[in-house]
């Protein structure tokens, strides 16, 4: 394992304590380019009341982002939400193979497209031992809506 794979995986655990499944990602825009093909977005987690952390540069490392100047993360592109992007992204990097439903509020795709079950099941589970204690396989498969996002 190289040092960039050990330091990805560091940021990875880090960031998993900072964003437990169904927490939010709060982004704060800090810059865009002229040319409004580019932004800078600064990253924080809440873990309680006014406690805020800055996680950019766990972020960048897990994620593959390079930080700019303002001390955000540096995110290429428009013609979309780019905060929801680096919230979608984080989500995805951490939770790869998806996460269990954490009930009212949960913002799984799987909900708005049809599964209207919200019953919390099987968070910290693998799939096989889920489906062994809970009797029942439903998992949300796409990780990237462990998270919600919200801009400050």
């Amino acid at each position: 394992m190289t040092q960039k794979d050990r330091e990805r995986a560091e940021a990875i655990t880090q960031l998993r304590e900072w964003f437990p499944v169904g927490s939010t990602v709060y982004t704060i825009l800090r810059h865009v380019s002229r040319s409004g093909m580019q932004r800078e977005i600064g990253v924080l987690a809440s873990l309680g009341e006014g406690d805020f952390r800055h996680p950019n540069h766990a972020t960048a490392r897990a994620c593959g982002y390079t930080l700019g100047k303002s001390d955000g993360v540096k995110v290429g592109g428009c013609g979309m939400d780019m905060g929801f992007s680096v919230a979608y992204n984080i989500s995805a990097t951490l939770y790869p193979t998806g996460h269990g439903c954490v009930g009212e509020g949960c913002k799984s795709n799987d909900h708005s497209n049809g599964d209207r079950d919200y019953t919390p099941h099987g968070n910290g589970m693998n799939p096989a031992e889920r489906a062994v204690v809970t009797g029942v396989d439903h998992w949300h498969k796409d990780g990237g809506y462990a998270l919600s996002h919200r801009w400050l």
